[in-house]
């Protein structure tokens, strides 16, 4: 169930147990706690109220009495009434609907770093997004304060977007060495909903999606709860290798290949311009698609990374996502899609039967920030920033982690790849971390059988935080790995 964000007044004249038990019957009888829904421990219960477990005790007493709820032995304490079942049918079974849902859940790692994340205390050492104190709150103001506002529009947009974001878009990538008309670019809400709408417009349930290991997708369901299968290929320094490709290929239904060649999540590997070429002959050869997520390419710390394969695709073989969610503001969703126009306008139409369009202020914003050079200066001026950080996490990893870690120099994005020399039990260590307010990302997110690598992140925590929890984290290791 959901964190409870309610909680007792402590210094009403009502008590902590009689508010609380209201509370939870109001949950029940408005059937937002539906019959058939397991409850929180005790001690978890007791956790979220603030309150001492006793109270708790006395609380799921009464309920019980009320006949509300009922505890067995191994199956934990579950909603099993509420006044509408006396009155009416018996309601729906709102849970059976939620275990059949075709959308899988998150791991429940996954679902414990999004729960942290929300928690301002935790100190987020695997977070991918820029600080707060990193965006543009100031410029993206003044971005609605032109006197000439004529290109602004607050109603729908046509279904691949805004056509001035499309071609300022389109001049954006030229200098990539794409070549993309607006009319062969879609707009989205960010580059998870890219992949949404591919899983959702190109491949058949039993497809074969292939993707570097460890991935990014690994950590998302989008392509699982369609129905594809995921199958990893290994990374060495140039990127994903296909040395094997043809015969695997044949041994699974056709699908495509996923990659993310500049800065990859979660290792920061480049992919070579070698290794680029090979892959797009492959790509030819084997009539393999490809989708190229380069959400990170901007953000290239010591020299540029080689061109995108979308650059040297003359086939239309390759898609390729793009984002200003890492480069710019997570708030503002928006990316793009650029592909075969068929494939483009079927997106486009899947796109606008599930939530009409992206939202014309951040439209707006983004085609302003690309048009008027600001988001090329703000480039500059944040790889400063991100630079600085990479170099002062580094010095901390020297530092405090050399006796137990290695770990990559990235040339870009946000992730250094911390490898453990000997394996810990990664959700051991993530639970012990965060009992010390310290959030990491452990490599089991992007790879299950991965229990030694954690991707440490130097683009979202300050300064202070970086120190105070590296150091905090080296000595939990420490103290569990008995490095001495």
């Amino acid at each position: 169930m959901a964190e409870i964000e309610w909680k007792p007044q402590k210094n009403s004249t009502v008590s902590l147990h009689q508010q609380i038990t209201t509370y939870m019957k109001q949950k029940i009888l408005h059937g937002e706690w539906t019959i058939g829904m397991k409850l929180p421990s005790q001690r978890n219960l007791a956790k979220q109220f603030q309150v001492n477990r006793s109270t708790i005790v006395v609380v799921l007493e009464e309920l019980a009495a009320d006949g509300l709820i009922e505890a067995k032995v191994g199956s934990g304490t579950k909603v099993i009434n509420n006044t509408w079942s006396l009155l009416a049918s018996t309601p729906p079974d709102w849970i059976g609907y939620v275990q059949s849902s075709i959308h899988q859940p998150n791991i429940s790692i996954i679902q414990a770093i999004n729960k942290a994340e929300a928690d301002s205390h935790f100190i987020r050492l695997g977070t991918g997004e820029l600080s707060p104190e990193l965006l543009p709150n100031k410029q993206m103001e003044q971005t609605f304060q032109f006197s000439d506002m004529h290109s602004l529009s607050l109603g729908y947009t046509e279904p691949k977007g805004s056509l001035a974001l499309r071609q300022a878009v389109s001049t954006y990538l030229k200098a990539k060495g794409i070549n993309a008309s607006s009319e062969s670019i879609l707009i989205v809400s960010g580059g998870l909903q890219a992949l949404q709408l591919l899983s959702l417009g190109l491949l058949k349930k039993g497809s074969t999606i292939f993707h570097e290991t460890p991935s990014y997708l690994n950590s998302i369901h989008v392509f699982q709860s369609a129905g594809m299968n995921l199958f990893g290929l290994p990374l060495d320094v140039e990127g994903i290798t296909y040395d094997a490709f043809s015969r695997l290929k044949r041994q699974h239904k056709g699908g495509l290949l996923y990659t993310i060649p500049n800065f990859h999540n979660p290792t920061s590997i480049v992919m070579s311009e070698k290794r680029r070429t090979e892959l797009i002959m492959l790509s030819q050869k084997e009539s393999l698609p490809i989708i190229e997520d380069d959400v990170y390419g901007d953000l290239w710390l010591d020299s540029p990374p080689p061109k995108p394969l979308k650059a040297l695709d003359t086939q239309g073989n390759v898609l390729y996502i793009g984002s200003m969610s890492k480069s710019l503001s997570p708030g503002l969703r928006i990316g793009w899609i650029v592909g075969p126009e068929p494939v483009i306008e079927h997106l486009a139409d899947i796109k606008m039967q599930t939530d009409y369009g992206s939202s014309s202020l951040s439209q707006f914003a983004v085609e302003r920030w690309l048009e008027s050079g600001m988001y090329e200066k703000f480039l500059k001026e944040i790889k400063v920033e991100l630079r600085y950080r990479r170099d002062f996490t580094l010095d901390l990893l020297k530092r405090y982690f050399s006796a137990f870690a290695t770990w990559n120099l990235p040339k870009g994005g946000f992730y250094i790849w911390l490898k453990l020399k000997q394996n810990i039990s990664s959700r051991k260590l993530f639970d012990l971390a965060l009992k010390e307010g310290i959030l990491i990302n452990p490599g089991i997110v992007y790879d299950k059988t991965d229990d030694q690598h954690l991707r440490i992140s130097y683009s979202y925590a300050s300064l202070d935080e970086l120190e105070r929890g590296l150091i905090t984290l080296a000595q939990v290791i420490r103290k569990e790995g008995r490095f001495y």
